[in-house]
């Protein structure tokens, strides 16, 4: 007889079930992995500043570029 309001079928539910998982399969890990590329850059950026910062005037420096 078909759906009635408010009704959803299994099959919906289904699809909708997979189309959650596939997406948390795929978005979770990327973000994960953007987000801990973005803060190991800052945390180099800062770390490479307070370096320099501290080391200025010596001539290992010099070297090491």
């Amino acid at each position: 007889m078909g759906v009635r309001s408010g009704e959803l079928s299994a099959y919906s539910v289904g699809v909708g079930a997979a189309l959650v998982t596939i997406a948390l399969v795929i978005v979770i890990p990327v973000s994960v992995m953007i987000s801990g590329g973005v803060v190991a850059a800052l945390i180099g950026t800062m770390l490479g500043r307070e370096a320099d910062a501290r080391h200025q005037g010596s001539e290992l420096i010099d070297l090491n570029t």
